[in-house]
C-alpha cells in the first residue's frame, strides 16, 4: 500500500508500507553531508532505495543529483516522488546495478557519491533474495566492494565519497577505501543509547587526497526508549529549507 509522508524538508515522499521504508540512518547520512557539497556540485547516491537521501538534499547547493537504484518497484516510486515535488530538473532517477555503473555513466563525472548501502553480509539460506527488505539490509544483490569500487568509477580526483555503515566492518571499509585511492577523511560514530557499543559509523572520504583522519564528535540518538536526544533533535530541526 502506497502512502505519502513529508520530510523535514518540505518534500514529499511516496513509500510502500509493505516494502522496506527510510530509516534514520538515511536523515543521518543526509545531515553528515548536506554543508559539504559545493555550489554546481553534481551527486549521485548509490543505491536510492525510495529517492529518500536526494530528497533530503535537494535544498543542497548541489547542481544535479542523481539516484541509481536497481529494483523496478523502487525506481517507481521514487519517480513520483521526484514529480510529487516538481523536482524532474534537479533529481535523476536512474534504474540500474552498482555492479555496472560504467556502462551508465561516464567515467569520474561526479563531485559527490553519497551511499547508504546494505550492512550485512549475506548468508545463504537465511533471507529471500527477492525479499525487497532483505536486499535493503543484506549484501544480496551487491557488497562493499561493489559499491567502492562503484565510488572509484563515478568519483572525480578529490571528490568526495560519504558512506553510513556497520561499525564492526571498519576495518574492510578502509581497506577497500585506500585499495581504491579514496581516503578516509572523516568519521563519526553512532550511538543509540550513552554506555552501549556504537551500531553505525559516518564516514567522508576523497578520491586521490592524502592521509590525514578527522574523527568528530560522536552521537547517541536515544535519551530514552522512543525520546530523541538533543543532538538528534537538533538534525531533525536544522534548516534543510532552500539556501
Amino acid at each position: 500500500m502506497e502512502i505519502i509522508d513529508t520530510l523535514k524538508n518540505g518534500c514529499k515522499i511516496v513509500q510502500d508500507s509493505e516494502r522496506f521504508k527510510f530509516g534514520i540512518d538515511a536523515i543521518l547520512l543526509s545531515d553528515f553531508c548536506f554543508d559539504s557539497i559545493k555550489k554546481d556540485d553534481s551527486v549521485i547516491d548509490l543505491g536510492t532505495g525510495n529517492a529518500i537521501i536526494p530528497l533530503m538534499l535537494s535544498f543542497s547547493k548541489a547542481k544535479e543529483i542523481t539516484g541509481l537504484e536497481i529494483q523496478k518497484e523502487n525506481v517507481e516510486l521514487s519517480k513520483k516522488s521526484v514529480k510529487l515535488n516538481e523536482l524532474e530538473e534537479k533529481i535523476k532517477i536512474v534504474q540500474g546495478d552498482i555492479k555496472s555503473v560504467d556502462s551508465l555513466f561516464p567515467k569520474h563525472s561526479f563531485n559527490v557519491v553519497v551511499s547508504n548501502p546494505p550492512y550485512m553480509i549475506f548468508e545463504h539460506g537465511k533471507q529471500n533474495p527477492a525479499d525487497a527488505k532483505a536486499i535493503a539490509r543484506h549484501e544480496v544483490l551487491c557488497n562493499l566492494e561493489n559499491v567502492i569500487s562503484a565510488a572509484d568509477f563515478l568519483l572525480k580526483t578529490h571528490g568526495k565519497f560519504f558512506m553510513i555503515h556497520r561499525p564492526f566492518r571498519l576495518p574492510e571499509i578502509f581497506n577497500c577505501l585506500i585499495n581504491h585511492k579514496i581516503e578516509p577523511k572523516r568519521m563519526k560514530l553512532i550511538y543509540p543509547f550513552e554506555g552501549k557499543e556504537p551500531n553505525l559509523v559516518l564516514i567522508e572520504a576523497r578520491k586521490n587526497a592524502n592521509a590525514r583522519l578527522k574523527f568528530e564528535e560522536n552521537l547517541t540518538v536515544y535519551e530514552k526508549p522512543n525520546e530523541y536526544t538533543k543532538q538528534i533533535n537538533l538534525i531533525y530541526g536544522r534548516n534543510w529549507g532552500n539556501l
